[in-house]
């Protein structure tokens, strides 16, 4: 569990080198420090209020204040014997997740969001809308006693993130130059690096939600392995036959989606079932990414389709491929369950629900607060000049880029 919380701590920085390879070069600081930044603020505010609102017993609907400020946090177990961690460790662990959670939301709105207005919503988001959807399923709440299958954060993570994202983006309106205009990645290395890193830390995602070095643990990691290289391939076939070449930008982005897509099932499918749920979710969200290219939404990094169509379909495919005999919990559609692909949905739908809702009314808030754009000048300058006073790369100026 130390090292699956470290591995998940990565994917944070390993986001930010993913979304900052996707933007202009006059932005790409800016892109970067909006995962950078959540690891403070949104691991503090973990600490002093999330983590209990989360996983005290509370009632079905939020936790209780027992663990504020991390009183009774230390190193007394957490779990059940013989796979018990110390309770900081676990609290750690949790952290780690809405971090990354609160800064998968950033990708639908670089280059256009003040920065101090970003901090302050996802801030209060972590603590308002993730927190309780996380006990719900997670942290003994209603979903979790509807019988709600969420191995590591299909629901919780991923649609949760993906709803917030496509309300921002809406809310915080279209880049200056979007679609006039070809808004296209600075440096392709960067997002296959933080493709790679995110796939690394991944495995402490899916298999360190087992909580211990158990055989659960180790079928998450396989699943883990297996369903991304199925999106992969798919991905890759289905870039050449649009347009016959096949592109890296598509398969750091098939990466991402497969690992979404498994990420509810990790612990729940054989490793055969998560080869053709990865190969399934490939066609939804490369249809939602050739969709979204069409409208006037401007999601800058396709948060959407890549979690949230890629999160929904995973954990509707859990309600399809979950099997009793592999970790004792209820079977999907294939297995004799269909009423468990209904339990999925409505809590995909719940999530959805509450997502949508208190995102919109955070932002609205904050933008009381603090105005959510920059000046146009700022913009069009770039924000990594007006919001950090810094540069990526020596001699931008004027580059166009």
């Amino acid at each position: 569990m130390l090292i699956s919380t470290a591995l998940v701590l990565l994917m944070t920085p390993a986001l930010g080198f993913f979304y900052g390879g996707l933007v202009r070069s006059k932005n790409a600081l800016n892109t970067m420090m909006m995962s950078y930044i959540a690891l403070g603020f949104v691991g503090i505010l973990w600490a002093l209020l999330g983590y209990s609102l989360a996983f005290t017993a509370g009632n079905d609907w939020l936790g209780d204040m027992s663990n504020v400020f991390l009183k009774g946090v230390g190193i007394e177990p957490f779990g059940t014997a013989p796979d018990q961690i110390p309770h900081a460790l676990h609290m750690c662990y949790q952290a780690t997740f809405c971090i990354i959670t609160a800064a998968l939301i950033s990708g639908a709105i670089v280059e256009r969001m003040r920065f101090s207005a970003y901090v302050l919503f996802i801030s209060l988001w972590s603590v308002v809308v993730y927190a309780p959807i996380a006990h719900w399923v997670w942290g003994g709440g209603w979903l979790a006693k509807w019988g709600a299958l969420d191995f590591a954060g299909g629901t919780v993570v991923h649609v949760n993130a993906g709803v917030a994202a496509l309300v921002s983006a809406m809310v915080v309106g279209k880049r200056q130059e979007y679609p006039s205009s070809s808004l296209l990645p600075h440096s392709v290395p960067l997002v296959l690096l933080g493709a790679g890193l995110l796939w690394f830390g991944w495995f402490g995602f899916n298999a360190g939600s087992a909580l211990g070095a158990t055989p659960i643990a180790g079928l998450a990691f396989t699943t883990t392995m297996m369903a991304p290289a199925a999106t992969l391939v798919v991905w890759t076939f289905l870039d050449y036959m649009r347009s016959g070449k096949p592109t890296a930008v598509g398969a750091a982005t098939a990466i991402v989606v497969g690992l979404v897509a498994v990420t509810p099932a990790a612990g729940y499918v054989s490793p055969m079932s998560s080869i053709a749920l990865g190969a399934l979710a490939a066609i939804p969200s490369y249809i939602g990414l050739i969709i979204r290219a069409k409208t006037t939404l401007d999601d800058s990094l396709d948060v959407v389709a890549a979690h949230g169509v890629g999160g929904t379909v995973g954990a509707l495919l859990t309600g399809v491929f979950a099997d009793k005999a592999i970790n004792g919990v209820q079977s999907g559609l294939l297995f004799g369950n269909p009423g468990q692909l209904g339990i999925q949905a409505a809590a995909i739908l719940a999530a959805i629900v509450y997502s949508g809702v208190l995102s919109f009314v955070l932002l609205k808030i904050v933008g009381v607060i603090i105005p959510l754009r920059p000046s146009r000048s700022d913009e069009t300058t770039g924000l990594d000049v007006s919001m950090h006073g810094e540069e990526a790369y020596l001699h931008a100026e004027g580059s166009g880029q």
